[in-house]
């Protein structure tokens, strides 16, 4: 008996050529094809990814906005019914307990998509705090979550269901209710690749149809079953943060570059709040950069970084960009180090490889 954790799609794996590996406890897909043929076919066409690893906890009852005012740091009262919210949850000392979305389902009652790693650490640290009239229940184990995304991400939908409105889910809003093939989805646009597409939440039950019935209707636009290798690369091109890497309880959001998602002047207390305000009256110590490589090699997590033989940080993610076909990566260093331009080395199997700062995000699309 296997002690993995395995998603609802976990038996179609084989079926479509997976190769598994062991992620965080959890059996799941690297890669189906190849992760850059899977990269491409995002960035061109369309992919297809089982997220349903991904946690879910409902938050609900009269004082639901007030309690997550206190443990997010971003200003949840600027959600709308049906739109989504990305934030941080905090420690006392300003590091990340999580990175999360926040969705809206209606007045007093909310769903928090939270990274697969923490689940049960989010549910207790919230739960630990929950001195308000709210109601938390993790129902992780009853959603299934597909991720369908690239430039024709839109189109494939369409021929699940001709009657769709895409047109009125705007970028982090989502619809409740609605039919793909007669099953019943929450269908979002936050996406986690750098391109256009949507998330499907559906019954654990009904994951295996959905998924198969997807890669029928996107057939002809090219569509591929993606792993979590192309979803690193794609993210990493975009720079979008990974709970572990760029966000640790050691690293705060400010330092990560995800600043944007901290509100420390919303009127509610948050828990951090004081710490990641000293952080920003003091100035931050640490920032998040871009690297390119100037000599070969790749920079991998954990590499240490040095200015002029002195240690100034590590890398957090790096690899072979798909795209750009250049070995750049994200590294965490003293912020006085923080210049575009600035040459440093990365310390490769011990040897000093010699890189440059560079400006990030990596890749942004085209706007249509």
């Amino acid at each position: 008996m296997t002690s993995q954790k395995r998603t609802p799609l976990f038996d179609l794996y084989k079926e479509y050529g997976g190769k598994i590996i062991d992620f965080g406890g959890w059996d799941l897909p690297v890669q189906f094809s190849s992760i850059k043929e899977e990269h491409e076919a995002v960035r061109t066409k369309a992919g297809l990814f089982d997220v349903s690893h991904m946690g879910e906890i409902e938050v609900k009852g009269k004082d639901s906005l007030a309690f997550l005012q206190k443990m997010l740091t971003n200003d949840v009262s600027k959600i709308k019914i049906g739109g989504a919210q990305y934030s941080a949850m905090c420690y006392e000392t300003g590091g990340t307990v999580d990175d999360l979305l926040t969705y809206k389902l209606a007045e007093n009652h909310y769903l928090l998509i939270v990274n697969a790693s923490n689940i049960e650490k989010d549910f207790a640290w919230l739960t630990k705090h929950a001195k308000e009239q709210v109601e938390l229940t993790n129902l992780s184990e009853d959603f299934a979550q597909l991720a369908l995304q690239g430039p024709l991400a839109d189109d494939i939908l369409k021929k699940l269901n001709p009657g769709i409105d895409t047109a009125s889910i705007g970028y982090f809003q989502f619809q409740q209710k609605q039919l793909l093939v007669g099953k019943e989805v929450l269908l979002s646009r936050t996406g986690y690749t750098g391109e256009d597409g949507f998330e499907l939440y559906c019954s654990s039950s009904d994951a295996q149809f959905l998924w198969k019935e997807i890669l029928k209707a996107g057939k002809e636009e090219g569509v591929l079953p993606c792993g979590l290798g192309a979803r690193d690369t794609l993210r990493f091109e975009a720079t979008l943060a990974l709970y572990g890497q760029e966000l640790s309880a050691d690293i705060s959001p400010l330092e990560a570059g995800i600043g944007f998602a901290v509100k420390l002047n919303k009127n509610e207390n948050f828990i951090g709040k004081k710490a990641l305000t000293e952080q920003k009256e003091n100035g931050i110590p640490r920032k998040l950069i871009g690297i390119e490589m100037l000599d070969r090699g790749i920079p991998r997590h954990g590499y240490k970084v040095f200015s002029q033989g002195e240690e100034i940080g590590e890398v957090t993610t790096g690899t072979q960009s798909p795209t750009l076909k250049k070995s750049i990566g994200l590294a965490l260093v003293k912020k006085k180090e923080a210049v575009l331009d600035n040459e440093i080395d990365v310390e490769i199997r011990g040897k000093f490889v010699k890189a440059k700062v560079v400006a990030t995000p990596f890749y942004k699309k085209a706007k249509a």
